[in-house]
């Protein structure tokens, strides 16, 4: 047993010789036993980091390693739900989960699998041609839990569920990380979705992982802080994120400044503290949305990940 789920280290995805990079020198350790949200915007390269991870593709530069080993190795101990659900549309349901059950006779659930596809009223003898993407989505759930993985890796999971299955089946995946210590590891472009289930947040921006950590100490690191300026602090409008605001007071600029804004009198800005705030600022925590969106408004503030793990470099 390994206490690393995943780990990357200068971690790079290019396609094509002449193709642009998916990733790029992505570095970040999580830790077994999390629930991890892999969050951020449409094409920022979070379908590519799940697929390297899952050893459907292989690095252009830099290592991933899964459960302490290469992700070839590790296959046996990882399930992964693709965006796109691939599933042999000739089977019927009952056929795609004794598929499950013969390529994975040492670890197969039937139970777990079984109980899954029930709970959405599934015919057994229906053909996955014929099932609604989340009746295919509930089935592609199924096999992969069916596995009993020490890793899941699931990429827009809950994205064609409706509300009450979305509940439901994020339940049951709850369920399963507190009572197997299961890694759990989803993507979405949602942060909604995944901020009151998940423990650990990958940002991926601009193919960069732009945050990465524990979801409190990420929170707990940064603060929400305003108060008023003068008149002549300059127009309305989007202040720099580095150093300081125009026309704002001197003790902006000793802290790590991701996102500030002065509207009429007042300076609102997302921060990471250097140190003492003023006793003139107003502070809070920031939401897990807030924070999520500020640094995806602003690809220029400073990343905030851990050093690069060495056990990745495979």
């Amino acid at each position: 047993m390994t206490d690393t789920a995943m780990a990357a280290t200068a971690l790079g995805k290019r396609f094509g010789r002449r193709g642009g990079w998916a990733l790029r020198d992505c570095a970040f350790r999580l830790p077994a036993g999390r629930v991890c949200a892999v969050v951020g915007p449409n094409g920022a390269g979070k379908s590519t980091l799940l697929a390297l991870a899952a050893g459907l593709l292989a690095p252009t530069e830099g290592g991933v390693t899964v459960l302490g080993t290469d992700p070839a190795s590790a296959r046996a101990r990882v399930g992964y739900v693709a965006q796109d659900k691939p599933l042999y549309p000739q089977l019927t349901v009952a056929e795609t989960l004794r598929v499950g059950a013969d390529l994975n006779p040492d670890r197969w659930d039937a139970e777990t699998a079984g109980r899954i596809v029930s709970a959405g009223e599934l015919d057994p003898k229906k053909k996955i041609r014929s099932l609604s993407g989340g009746q295919r989505t509930r089935v592609a759930l199924a096999l992969a839990l069916g596995k009993r993985p020490e890793l899941l890796l699931l990429d827009e999971p809950m994205a064609d569920l409706d509300p009450l299955a979305r509940h439901e089946l994020m339940g049951t995946l709850m369920a399963r990380a507190a009572q197997y210590g299961t890694t759990i590891v989803m993507s979405s472009h949602v942060v909604a979705e995944l901020e009151d289930s998940c423990d650990h947040l990958l940002l991926v921006g601009g193919g960069r992982i732009r945050l990465a950590g524990e979801i409190d100490d990420l929170l707990g690191a940064h603060a929400r802080v305003s108060t008023a300026v003068s008149t002549t602090a300059g127009a309305a409008g989007p202040a720099p994120a580095t150093g300081g605001a125009p026309g704002g007071p001197p003790d902006l600029a000793p802290h790590t400044v991701v996102e500030s804004r002065v509207t009429g009198r007042q300076l609102t800005a997302l921060v990471r503290p250097a140190g003492p705030l003023a006793e003139d600022w107003r502070a809070s925590t920031p939401s897990l949305e807030e924070l999520v969106l500020a640094y995806l408004r602003n690809p220029q503030a400073a990343p905030l990940t851990p050093a690069e793990p060495e056990e990745a470099a495979v």
